[in-house]
């Protein structure tokens, strides 16, 4: 393997970017083969006998039967369906573990903490732990917290200090993503997204009052959220990519931003963006000044996900 490649600067600084090969990573990803050092992510644990019944009550999502290793996603909503906070989650019967974005994790306490009030449940950091993502032929320890991942293998809480050896780079991985059309929260989305526009993810639409609940049923009931989620497909004449932010134009107007962008091997180079609702499906755009095609992966009408998960 070729040295390491590490990213240094913005949202992932200190990840490995790649070993000298991304098209090689990229194909041990599909082969379940691939370890990707996801350190920078923030862990949060929350114990207690209530803490499921009570994180049902907080999030968007169905958790109040949630089974022993059965992996979920939920948001934490503004009182007018903004997204705020996200937990990629799991629990073992005894405690619910969850990961949320670089530099998210003491808002996300910090808010937890406030709505404890006499539910027996407690929030901590986990700082001793860190996140990966394995493929399924990687053998893992048995003492390790994992949870399916919605890209295929899984996401593995494991001792910061514990070896598992990282094969592959953010470059593969992040392109795998943007290819499934999976948003990540916080990059793919603003302070004003709600989850009708990156096709619901993380929310369960049959389930109790929640923070932001009536936001979400009421453009789901009537339908034609405000702006919807495309994958782009990017010239790729040049060798840049659009920066996260970079504006999205369609006829000298601004209608929408780019998210997360990438290198596939097969399919060149690619992003996620969110745009108004009304831009034409088939409409030619410019992304961060490059010439971009549009991918539909919300229904502009009803804001459902139309993109299969990988499985």
């Amino acid at each position: 393997m070729m040295a390491a490649v590490q990213i240094d600067d913005g949202l992932d600084q200190g990840l490995i970017w790649h070993f000298g090969n991304p098209v090689a990573e990229a194909r041990s990803l599909a082969s379940g083969e691939g370890v990707v050092d996801l350190r920078n992510r923030e862990i949060v644990e929350i114990t207690g006998a209530d803490r499921l019944s009570w994180l049902h009550s907080l999030t968007t999502q169905h958790l109040s039967g949630l089974g022993v290793g059965e992996a979920t996603t939920a948001l934490i909503l503004s009182p007018t369906g903004h997204i705020e906070h996200v937990l990629y989650g799991t629990d073992d019967g005894a405690s619910f573990l969850a990961w949320t974005e670089p530099g998210r994790a003491d808002a996300l306490v910090k808010f937890l903490d406030s709505m404890r009030f006499a539910m027996r449940v407690e929030v901590a950091r986990r700082d001793d732990l860190r996140l990966a993502w394995a493929g399924h032929q990687v053998s893992l320890d048995q003492g390790w917290r994992v949870r399916d991942s919605e890209l295929g293998g899984v996401e593995v809480f494991l001792p910061a200090d514990d070896e598992l050896e990282s094969t592959v780079g953010t470059w593969a991985f992040d392109a795998m993503r943007v290819a499934a059309g999976a948003p990540r929260i916080f990059v793919d989305t603003d302070h004003k997204t709600i989850p009708n526009e990156i096709g619901l993810v993380g929310t369960h639409l049959n389930k109790g009052c929640y923070r932001g609940q009536e936001t979400v049923a009421r453009v789901h009931t009537l339908g034609r959220p405000p702006r919807r989620l495309v994958q782009l497909h990017l010239d790729g004449s040049g060798s840049q990519l659009p920066e996260a932010g970079a504006p999205i134009e369609f006829g000298g107007r601004t209608v929408g931003f780019v998210g997360s962008s990438a290198r596939h091997h097969e399919l060149g180079p690619i992003a996620l963006g969110l745009l108004k609702r009304n831009v034409p499906v088939d409409a030619e755009l410019q992304a961060g000044g490059i010439a971009a095609a549009q991918e539909a992966l919300v229904d502009p009408d009803v804001g459902l996900h139309i993109r299969p998960v990988l499985g």
